[in-house]
């Protein structure tokens, strides 16, 4: 398999955009550094790239897509409006219909407001938040992995340069399933925490019995908002969201991703009297909650309406469990037949599998997760997970275990001779959000 045209575009993009792509986590330091495929089109779960190397891809869009690349009914829904005009200076029918679409999914929620990507809903939500309460601390879930591009929470990253210490003061942390870590800090910081930001559940974290009633409760004791972080969890859980599963109540609730099933658009959701305090039937002062060119413009918010019919009138999440779990038994009974399952397992919720890459000490690994995508690279599937959509075909799934047959091979080689050396090209990857270039500087 050559990747000779991608490496030439690769070089090109390093040129042109900071970092060669317009999102850390798709950057060419996250995957081999000889096989950083550039992608020029897709079809349901396959990806072609400059090479025309053909893989079933996972990860689907950072999450983005559930349906399918090119799914024909969101497709269809925007060519229906493109000839109609886009952005236009006032609201349309369509920004209604699509309000009404969204609240009618999630039943928690008063109002909605819509925008082109997460962190802004989420920034949104927190600037919601200390005006309602006259508070400046935001406590976010320190187990949980992002949540805005904005100063607020990357100020607590390791990439935090550029950030005034002073901003990264007023953003404390718990863990998750931990309520007594809430408690804390909301006793260390009595009367000043405006927010708590959290995701309900994440990919390997279910909450524990009790845990989100009891979050709910000590924000409704000391007068905090609480505001779930459904990127993830919103489409891929349920259509109403990780808050529909578990049957706790946020009082603001920050969607995107799966919306549109690719289409950018997101959406801030939440309780009318704070949703209100950014309207125009408010007698406080007014916040500046979401004002933005593009944030209801056709294409999305029809790609949106399709999206919602389609879970209305079907079950994608029952098919992403489905096929998740099959996939899941699948790697994970190769892993025991090559005796590498303390290594590689596939874990977490079937709709949205990740995969561990661990060294001979049971250590997790870059260098062993950098072959491990190698291999599978080299064989025709794509993804720094295995998360799933419910476009994954049974011949998918059948080519995946194959290719991950073939690369458990070669990683039972590595573990026995206790190194990638010798079979790993290039350098490791390295976590996305880092303080400095090395160990993938140019």
């Amino acid at each position: 398999m050559s990747f000779h045209r991608s490496a030439q575009l690769q070089a090109r993009l390093h040129e042109l955009v900071p970092g060669g792509a317009h999102t850390y986590a798709r950057g060419a330091d996250q995957y081999p550094e000889f096989m950083t495929p550039v992608l020029v089109k897709g079809a349901g779960a396959r990806v072609t790239d400059a090479d025309g190397n053909q893989f079933v891809e996972y990860g689907m869009g950072l999450r983005a897509v559930t349906l399918g690349h090119g799914f024909a009914p969101v497709v269809d829904a925007v060519r229906a409006v493109l000839a109609d005009g886009l952005n236009f200076t006032r609201p349309t029918t369509l920004e209604l219909a699509a309000a009404e679409d969204f609240l009618a999914a999630v039943p928690g929620a008063d109002m909605v407001k819509f925008a082109k990507n997460g962190s802004d809903v989420t920034t949104a939500a927190v600037r919601l938040a200390r005006a309602a309460t006259g508070r400046d601390l935001i406590a976010i879930c320190a187990d949980q992995p992002f949540f805005s591009t904005d100063d607020w929470f990357i100020g607590t990253v390791p990439m935090s340069a550029g950030i005034p210490a002073a901003v990264r003061a007023l953003t404390v942390a718990f863990r998750y399933n931990d309520l007594d870590s809430l408690r804390s800090i909301v006793d260390v910081h009595s009367g000043q925490i405006a927010c708590v930001v959290m995701e309900a559940a994440t990919t390997l974290a279910e909450p524990e019995p009790g845990f989100l009633a009891g979050v709910r409760e000590i924000c409704d004791r000391h007068g905090i908002v609480l505001i779930f972080d459904e990127m993830i969890t919103g489409f891929r859980w349920s259509a109403g969201g990780a808050q529909q599963v578990y049957g706790v109540r946020p009082d603001l609730s920050c969607w995107g991703k799966a919306m549109g099933n690719g289409f950018p658009i997101a959406a801030l959701a939440g309780r009318r009297e704070l949703m209100e305090l950014g309207g125009l039937a408010t007698d406080a002062d007014r916040v500046f909650l979401l004002s933005t060119t593009h944030g209801a413009e056709s294409v999305s918010l029809a790609a949106f309406r399709a999206v919602a019919a389609v879970y209305r009138e079907s079950d994608p999440v029952a098919v992403m469990e489905r096929q998740g779990a099959a996939l899941a038994g699948a790697v994970n009974q190769l892993a025991r037949e090559y005796g590498v399952q303390d290594a590689v397992a596939a874990l977490g919720r079937p709709s949205c599998l990740v995969f561990t890459t661990r060294d001979a000490q049971g250590r997790p690994s870059q260098a062993y997760r950098t072959l491990f995508l190698q291999e599978l690279l080299s064989r025709g599937v794509l993804g720094q997970s295995f998360v799933i959509s419910a476009a994954h075909t049974d011949a998918d799934l059948a080519h995946t275990a194959e290719a991950v047959q073939g690369a458990l091979g070669v990683y039972r080689k590595a573990l026995e001779a206790g190194s990638v050396e010798g079979l790993l090209q290039g350098r490791p990857v390295a976590p996305a959000l880092r303080s400095r270039a090395e160990p993938r500087r140019l």
